[in-house]
């Protein structure tokens, strides 16, 4: 019997309704990002990663990642930073703008991260990143998770001796993404290791890495015992590769159902960001929406070269006049947002 993706399971306290998550990605997992995967099925979905320093010092724009809709939950929010006193005050303000998770980044490969000791180079000192998962699960009242990699070296089995150490120190659940640092998104993911640490702890294990379609997510759910599978990459762009894995889509987009679902997304990136930041930030989201062989390569081309939101809109009607009303009847579907958030200038959702 295949395994069951929507079956209901917890991290502590907090019930998740289904197997599928949709993972933090840094520069992708905007509130939009989020709630469009919790349409197409995911059971958890997280934020992209949010810098303690910049929570700590009042940082506009980092604030403003605390931004949390009543669609997005259970939602995870994910610090990283290097100093346990630092995250644990981090991790109070994630918890008071309502996150139902405070996840801790100990598998960011990229060097701008890892040079300041946060992200996978934690893995390498255990008893600070024990005392990091020490501070924060006493300084909130939600459960804590930590996602990882393997550690930084191709072969290294760091998560394995770290894995049940951060257990010990408080998290409730762990991520593996059974990759090294230095792999960063090459090779395979090992979840031949996942299985291993799923044995060695009693929390549950959510496994990332090359889950991509559902028959990939069953056999990894099979083999490795993990309590959920993680998404990535493969939802870039691409909600309907989480709605096939979910079992909720089962043919490929048509034309106007893909610019529908791009011109919600634009409509919310900009409530969120603001018209000037969300043009740019955008940009790599039309190719990934209308990539896949669905729209020719020239017009996703010229799309980037527009200056606005809006004549990107207006471009993409041209090219799919009847995506409009599906965009409408997506919208008058959605639940309001009624977002949460901290006590934070205007001006951070104005595109200050």
């Amino acid at each position: 019997m295949n395994p069951d993706l929507h079956a209901r399971w917890s991290i502590g306290s907090v019930e998740i309704p289904g197997r599928l998550v949709l993972a933090p990605m840094a520069g992708v997992s905007v509130q939009a990002f989020r709630r469009q995967g919790r349409r197409y099925g995911a059971g958890l979905v997280c934020s992209e990663m949010v810098s303690c320093a910049g929570l700590s010092h009042q940082n506009e724009r980092t604030l403003g990642y605390l931004r949390i809709g009543r669609d997005e939950h259970p939602l995870a929010v994910q610090i990283f930073g290097s100093e346990p006193g630092v995250m644990a005050e981090a991790a109070r303000m994630v918890e008071d703008a309502g996150a139902d998770l405070v996840d801790i980044n100990f598998g960011c490969p990229v060097r701008k991260v890892t040079k300041t000791g946060a992200g996978a180079t934690l893995l390498e000192e255990p008893d600070r990143a024990c005392r990091i998962v020490d501070s924060v699960a006493n300084a909130v009242g939600v459960p804590v998770s930590v996602k990882m990699r393997r550690g930084l070296l191709n072969g290294s089995r760091a998560a394995l001796a770290v894995g049940p150490k951060l257990v010990e120190a408080g998290a409730a659940s762990l991520t593996l993404h059974p990759r090294s640092a230095r792999q960063m998104y090459t090779g395979t993911a090992d979840h031949e290791l996942t299985a291993e640490l799923v044995d060695l702890v009693d929390v549950p294990v959510i496994a990332s890495g090359d889950v991509n379609t559902r028959d990939r997510a069953e056999e990894v759910l099979e083999t490795t015992g993990c309590a959920a599978v993680m998404v990535g990459r493969a939802a870039q762009g691409n909600p309907w590769a989480l709605g096939e894995i979910a079992g909720r889509v089962d043919a490929e987009p048509t034309r106007e159902e893909i610019v529908a679902e791009l011109m919600l997304f634009m409509h919310d990136t900009v409530e969120e960001m603001g018209e000037s930041r969300a043009t740019g930030f955008l940009k790599k989201f039309y190719g990934w929406y209308l990539g896949h062989g669905r729209f020719p390569k020239p017009f996703k081309q010229e799309l980037v070269q527009l200056e606005t939101v809006s004549e990107v809109e207006g471009r993409l009607l041209e090219a799919a006049p009847g995506a409009g009303a599906v965009a409408e009847r997506l919208k008058a579907a959605l639940p309001q947002p009624d977002n949460v958030v901290l006590d934070l200038p205007v001006s951070i959702y104005a595109g200050g």
